[in-house]
Protein backbone atom coordinates (compact mmCIF):
# COMPACT_ATOMS: atom_id res chain seq x y z
CA UNK A 1 0.00 0.00 0.00
CA UNK A 2 1.22 3.79 -1.02
CA UNK A 3 1.21 6.75 1.50
CA UNK A 4 -1.51 9.08 -0.07
CA UNK A 5 -0.79 12.87 0.85
CA UNK A 6 -4.09 13.90 2.08
CA UNK A 7 -5.66 16.57 4.27
CA UNK A 8 -9.27 17.09 5.57
CA UNK A 9 -9.58 19.69 3.25
CA UNK A 10 -8.25 17.91 0.25
CA UNK A 11 -10.05 15.07 1.00
CA UNK A 12 -13.39 17.59 0.72
CA UNK A 13 -11.86 18.82 -2.60
CA UNK A 14 -11.50 15.29 -4.40
CA UNK A 15 -14.57 13.66 -3.73
CA UNK A 16 -15.95 13.59 -0.25
CA UNK A 17 -17.34 17.23 -0.60
CA UNK A 18 -21.38 17.86 -2.30
CA UNK A 19 -22.21 20.52 -4.15
CA UNK A 20 -25.34 23.05 -3.44
CA UNK A 21 -29.15 22.34 -3.64
CA UNK A 22 -30.18 19.10 -5.98
CA UNK A 23 -26.97 17.38 -5.79
CA UNK A 24 -27.23 16.70 -1.93
CA UNK A 25 -29.32 13.48 -2.79
CA UNK A 26 -26.38 11.93 -2.81
CA UNK A 27 -22.93 11.64 -1.77
CA UNK A 28 -20.69 13.05 -4.43
CA UNK A 29 -17.99 11.55 -6.10
CA UNK A 30 -16.60 8.40 -6.48
CA UNK A 31 -14.97 7.72 -3.74
CA UNK A 32 -17.44 8.92 -1.52
CA UNK A 33 -19.93 6.90 -3.09
CA UNK A 34 -17.99 3.94 -2.22
CA UNK A 35 -17.56 4.95 1.91
CA UNK A 36 -21.07 5.18 2.04
CA UNK A 37 -22.04 2.06 0.17
CA UNK A 38 -20.29 0.33 3.34
CA UNK A 39 -22.48 -0.88 6.19
CA UNK A 40 -23.24 2.13 8.98
CA UNK A 41 -21.54 1.31 12.43
CA UNK A 42 -23.96 1.42 15.37
CA UNK A 43 -23.43 0.42 18.83
CA UNK A 44 -25.69 -0.20 21.54
CA UNK A 45 -27.32 1.81 24.43
CA UNK A 46 -26.71 -0.65 26.91
CA UNK A 47 -29.76 0.08 29.97
CA UNK A 48 -31.50 -0.63 26.79
CA UNK A 49 -29.92 -2.19 24.02
CA UNK A 50 -31.21 0.61 20.98
CA UNK A 51 -28.59 0.75 18.61
CA UNK A 52 -27.19 4.12 17.91
CA UNK A 53 -24.88 5.14 15.07
CA UNK A 54 -21.11 6.17 15.82
CA UNK A 55 -21.45 9.69 14.23
CA UNK A 56 -23.53 12.27 15.40
CA UNK A 57 -23.44 16.25 15.13
CA UNK A 58 -22.65 18.42 18.09
CA UNK A 59 -24.58 21.85 17.91
CA UNK A 60 -23.01 24.72 19.92
CA UNK A 61 -22.21 27.07 16.73
CA UNK A 62 -25.97 26.60 16.02
CA UNK A 63 -27.24 29.62 17.59
CA UNK A 64 -27.81 32.34 14.60
CA UNK A 65 -30.48 33.98 13.83
CA UNK A 66 -30.36 35.00 10.18
CA UNK A 67 -32.09 33.40 7.07
CA UNK A 68 -28.59 33.20 5.77
CA UNK A 69 -26.81 31.67 8.65
CA UNK A 70 -29.83 29.32 8.98
CA UNK A 71 -29.32 27.60 5.72
CA UNK A 72 -26.47 25.56 5.90
CA UNK A 73 -27.72 24.23 9.18
CA UNK A 74 -30.88 23.26 7.47
CA UNK A 75 -28.75 21.35 5.01
CA UNK A 76 -27.02 19.79 7.71
CA UNK A 77 -30.03 18.49 9.55
CA UNK A 78 -31.23 17.45 6.31
CA UNK A 79 -28.57 15.72 5.43
CA UNK A 80 -27.29 14.05 8.46
CA UNK A 81 -30.35 11.29 8.61
CA UNK A 82 -29.94 10.74 5.04
CA UNK A 83 -26.37 9.64 5.28
CA UNK A 84 -27.43 7.72 8.70
CA UNK A 85 -26.23 10.04 11.13
CA UNK A 86 -28.43 10.30 14.02
CA UNK A 87 -27.62 12.03 17.39
CA UNK A 88 -28.30 15.57 17.44
CA UNK A 89 -26.35 17.05 20.49
CA UNK A 90 -27.21 19.93 21.92
CA UNK A 91 -27.63 22.61 25.26
CA UNK A 92 -29.70 25.03 27.09
CA UNK A 93 -25.72 26.94 27.20
CA UNK A 94 -25.36 26.98 23.29
CA UNK A 95 -27.31 29.94 22.64
CA UNK A 96 -30.41 29.90 20.28
CA UNK A 97 -29.11 26.13 19.38
CA UNK A 98 -32.35 24.22 20.87
CA UNK A 99 -34.80 27.04 19.09
CA UNK A 100 -32.87 26.52 16.10
CA UNK A 101 -32.86 22.65 15.83
CA UNK A 102 -36.80 22.82 16.88
CA UNK A 103 -37.62 24.87 14.08
CA UNK A 104 -35.78 23.21 11.41
CA UNK A 105 -36.46 19.40 12.52
CA UNK A 106 -39.72 21.09 12.75
CA UNK A 107 -39.99 22.58 9.04
CA UNK A 108 -37.87 19.16 7.88
CA UNK A 109 -40.50 17.03 9.20
CA UNK A 110 -37.68 14.63 10.20
CA UNK A 111 -37.57 14.58 14.30
CA UNK A 112 -38.55 11.02 14.62
CA UNK A 113 -35.10 10.05 12.41
CA UNK A 114 -33.02 12.06 14.87
CA UNK A 115 -32.07 11.61 18.38
CA UNK A 116 -31.88 14.67 20.27
CA UNK A 117 -29.70 15.07 22.98
CA UNK A 118 -29.82 18.04 25.10
CA UNK A 119 -28.61 19.51 28.70
CA UNK A 120 -29.63 21.51 31.71
CA UNK A 121 -28.27 24.89 32.03
CA UNK A 122 -24.76 25.36 33.18
CA UNK A 123 -25.50 28.06 35.81
CA UNK A 124 -28.14 30.22 36.97
CA UNK A 125 -31.18 29.55 38.90
CA UNK A 126 -32.48 26.07 38.97
CA UNK A 127 -34.50 25.58 41.62
CA UNK A 128 -37.55 24.97 39.38
CA UNK A 129 -36.58 21.83 37.78
CA UNK A 130 -40.29 21.71 36.15
CA UNK A 131 -39.53 25.09 34.75
CA UNK A 132 -36.42 23.98 33.75
CA UNK A 133 -37.11 21.19 31.49
CA UNK A 134 -40.06 23.08 30.20
CA UNK A 135 -37.96 25.37 28.34
CA UNK A 136 -36.08 22.39 26.72
CA UNK A 137 -39.18 20.86 25.41
CA UNK A 138 -40.92 24.29 24.02
CA UNK A 139 -37.26 25.13 22.31
CA UNK A 140 -36.98 21.99 20.80
CA UNK A 141 -40.41 21.40 19.71
CA UNK A 142 -41.30 18.38 20.60
CA UNK A 143 -42.83 16.46 23.19
CA UNK A 144 -40.38 14.20 24.18
CA UNK A 145 -36.49 14.37 24.70
CA UNK A 146 -34.46 11.20 23.50
CA UNK A 147 -31.83 12.28 26.15
CA UNK A 148 -31.12 15.24 28.73
CA UNK A 149 -27.86 15.70 30.54
CA UNK A 150 -26.98 17.40 33.71
CA UNK A 151 -24.40 19.88 32.22
CA UNK A 152 -21.28 20.32 33.78
CA UNK A 153 -22.75 19.33 37.34
CA UNK A 154 -25.05 22.26 37.79
CA UNK A 155 -27.51 21.29 40.01
CA UNK A 156 -27.16 17.66 39.93
CA UNK A 157 -29.09 17.16 43.55
CA UNK A 158 -31.92 19.50 42.57
CA UNK A 159 -32.32 18.57 39.06
CA UNK A 160 -31.98 15.14 38.83
CA UNK A 161 -35.07 13.50 40.24
CA UNK A 162 -36.45 16.09 38.32
CA UNK A 163 -35.19 14.08 35.30
CA UNK A 164 -35.75 10.43 36.68
CA UNK A 165 -39.28 11.43 36.76
CA UNK A 166 -39.90 12.29 33.52
CA UNK A 167 -38.01 9.22 32.45
CA UNK A 168 -41.13 7.79 34.56
CA UNK A 169 -43.64 9.05 32.65
CA UNK A 170 -41.64 8.79 28.92
CA UNK A 171 -41.31 12.83 28.69
CA UNK A 172 -37.36 11.72 28.23
CA UNK A 173 -36.46 8.52 27.22
CA UNK A 174 -32.58 8.50 28.56
CA UNK A 175 -30.88 10.46 31.21
CA UNK A 176 -27.11 11.59 31.67
CA UNK A 177 -24.58 13.73 33.02
CA UNK A 178 -21.87 15.83 31.10
CA UNK A 179 -18.53 17.39 31.33
CA UNK A 180 -15.44 18.01 29.30
CA UNK A 181 -12.94 19.12 31.90
CA UNK A 182 -10.58 17.52 34.11
CA UNK A 183 -11.56 19.07 37.27
CA UNK A 184 -15.46 17.72 37.46
CA UNK A 185 -14.29 13.84 36.46
CA UNK A 186 -14.76 13.20 40.41
CA UNK A 187 -18.28 14.80 40.91
CA UNK A 188 -19.64 13.47 37.57
CA UNK A 189 -18.16 10.13 38.48
CA UNK A 190 -19.95 10.21 41.84
CA UNK A 191 -22.94 11.53 39.99
CA UNK A 192 -22.64 8.50 38.10
CA UNK A 193 -22.16 5.70 41.26
CA UNK A 194 -25.45 7.57 42.98
CA UNK A 195 -28.31 7.72 39.98
CA UNK A 196 -29.85 5.25 37.62
CA UNK A 197 -28.09 7.17 34.72
CA UNK A 198 -27.89 5.70 31.02
CA UNK A 199 -25.22 8.17 29.34
CA UNK A 200 -22.86 9.82 30.39
CA UNK A 201 -20.69 12.48 28.03
CA UNK A 202 -17.26 13.87 28.25
CA UNK A 203 -14.18 14.56 26.30
CA UNK A 204 -11.97 11.81 24.62
CA UNK A 205 -9.76 12.57 21.66
CA UNK A 206 -6.27 11.23 20.44
CA UNK A 207 -4.53 13.88 22.03
CA UNK A 208 -7.12 13.99 24.85
CA UNK A 209 -7.17 10.25 26.88
CA UNK A 210 -7.15 11.79 30.13
CA UNK A 211 -10.92 10.31 30.59
CA UNK A 212 -9.85 6.50 29.66
CA UNK A 213 -8.87 5.82 33.24
CA UNK A 214 -11.16 7.40 35.44
CA UNK A 215 -14.58 7.76 33.18
CA UNK A 216 -14.59 5.61 30.72
CA UNK A 217 -13.57 2.54 33.43
CA UNK A 218 -16.34 3.49 35.77
CA UNK A 219 -18.85 3.63 32.66
CA UNK A 220 -18.03 -0.04 31.84
CA UNK A 221 -18.22 -1.02 34.62
CA UNK A 222 -21.72 0.76 35.59
CA UNK A 223 -23.41 -0.24 32.11
CA UNK A 224 -23.31 3.84 30.88
CA UNK A 225 -23.68 4.92 27.28
CA UNK A 226 -20.62 7.22 26.25
CA UNK A 227 -20.92 10.12 23.67
CA UNK A 228 -17.35 11.76 23.37
CA UNK A 229 -17.59 15.49 23.03
CA UNK A 230 -14.36 17.31 21.59
CA UNK A 231 -13.74 14.01 19.46
CA UNK A 232 -11.34 16.64 17.40
CA UNK A 233 -9.98 19.01 20.52
CA UNK A 234 -13.51 20.86 20.76
CA UNK A 235 -13.58 24.65 18.87
CA UNK A 236 -10.93 25.84 20.59
CA UNK A 237 -8.56 23.04 19.97
CA UNK A 238 -9.90 21.65 16.74
CA UNK A 239 -7.70 24.19 14.76
CA UNK A 240 -4.19 22.77 16.15
CA UNK A 241 -5.09 19.41 15.76
CA UNK A 242 -5.41 19.29 11.91
CA UNK A 243 -2.58 21.89 11.82
CA UNK A 244 -0.09 19.32 13.52
CA UNK A 245 -0.83 16.85 10.72
CA UNK A 246 -1.14 19.58 7.79
CA UNK A 247 1.66 17.92 6.12
CA UNK A 248 1.70 14.81 7.25
CA UNK A 249 0.37 11.95 4.57
CA UNK A 250 -1.67 9.42 5.79
CA UNK A 251 -0.07 6.15 7.22
CA UNK A 252 -0.47 2.99 5.28
CA UNK A 253 -2.54 1.62 7.83
CA UNK A 254 -5.71 4.17 7.62
CA UNK A 255 -6.59 2.36 4.52
CA UNK A 256 -6.57 -0.55 7.01
CA UNK A 257 -9.92 1.25 8.38
CA UNK A 258 -10.91 2.65 5.47
CA UNK A 259 -10.26 6.43 6.17
CA UNK A 260 -9.58 8.77 3.69
CA UNK A 261 -9.16 12.14 5.95
CA UNK A 262 -6.85 12.74 9.23
CA UNK A 263 -10.67 13.46 10.13
CA UNK A 264 -11.61 10.23 9.74
CA UNK A 265 -8.93 8.62 10.89
CA UNK A 266 -9.59 11.06 14.36
CA UNK A 267 -12.84 9.76 14.59
CA UNK A 268 -12.52 6.09 13.98
CA UNK A 269 -9.74 6.16 16.74
CA UNK A 270 -12.10 7.53 19.36
CA UNK A 271 -15.69 5.52 18.49
CA UNK A 272 -13.43 2.55 18.33
CA UNK A 273 -12.80 2.58 22.04
CA UNK A 274 -15.01 -0.19 23.48
CA UNK A 275 -16.95 1.95 25.70
CA UNK A 276 -17.86 4.79 23.32
CA UNK A 277 -21.11 4.57 22.04
CA UNK A 278 -20.80 7.99 19.57
CA UNK A 279 -18.43 10.60 19.03
CA UNK A 280 -20.91 13.86 18.37
CA UNK A 281 -18.07 16.58 16.59
CA UNK A 282 -19.03 20.36 16.02
CA UNK A 283 -20.84 19.91 12.54
CA UNK A 284 -22.37 23.14 11.00
CA UNK A 285 -21.51 22.44 7.07
CA UNK A 286 -22.41 19.68 4.83
CA UNK A 287 -18.54 19.26 3.75
CA UNK A 288 -17.88 18.50 6.88
CA UNK A 289 -20.36 16.14 7.70
CA UNK A 290 -20.16 14.20 4.72
CA UNK A 291 -16.58 13.77 5.60
CA UNK A 292 -17.44 12.62 9.51
CA UNK A 293 -20.38 10.61 8.24
CA UNK A 294 -17.81 8.69 5.98
CA UNK A 295 -15.65 7.59 9.56
CA UNK A 296 -19.46 6.07 10.57
CA UNK A 297 -18.79 2.99 7.39
CA UNK A 298 -16.39 0.54 7.06
CA UNK A 299 -14.11 -0.59 9.12
CA UNK A 300 -12.68 0.69 12.85
CA UNK A 301 -9.31 -0.32 14.48
CA UNK A 302 -8.62 -3.07 16.24
CA UNK A 303 -6.95 -3.04 19.86
CA UNK A 304 -3.64 -3.14 18.30
CA UNK A 305 -4.00 -0.32 15.95
CA UNK A 306 -5.48 1.84 18.42
CA UNK A 307 -2.22 1.18 20.35
CA UNK A 308 -0.25 2.04 16.67
CA UNK A 309 -2.15 5.18 16.26
CA UNK A 310 -1.02 6.45 19.86
CA UNK A 311 2.24 5.93 19.51
CA UNK A 312 2.10 7.66 15.70
CA UNK A 313 0.33 10.38 17.18
CA UNK A 314 2.43 10.68 20.83
CA UNK A 315 5.59 11.19 18.36
CA UNK A 316 4.88 13.50 15.98
CA UNK A 317 6.89 16.48 16.21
Amino acid sequence: MHQVRITRRDALKVGIAAAAGAAFARPAGALAQEIFDMPLITKPIPSTGERLPVIGIGTNAFGVESEEQLAPLRDVLARLPELGGKVVDTAHAYGRSEQVIGRLTEELGNRDRLFIATKTPIRGDVSDPEATLAKAFEALRTDVIDLMQIHNLHGTDVLMPALIAAKEAGRIRYIGMSTSTDDQYEGLMDGMRRYPLDFVQVDFSIDNRSSADSVLRLAEERGLAVLANTPFGGRRNAASLFARVRDVPLPDWASDIDASSWAQVFLKYVVSHPVITAAIPGTTQVRHLLDNQAAARGRLPDEALRREIERFWDNLS
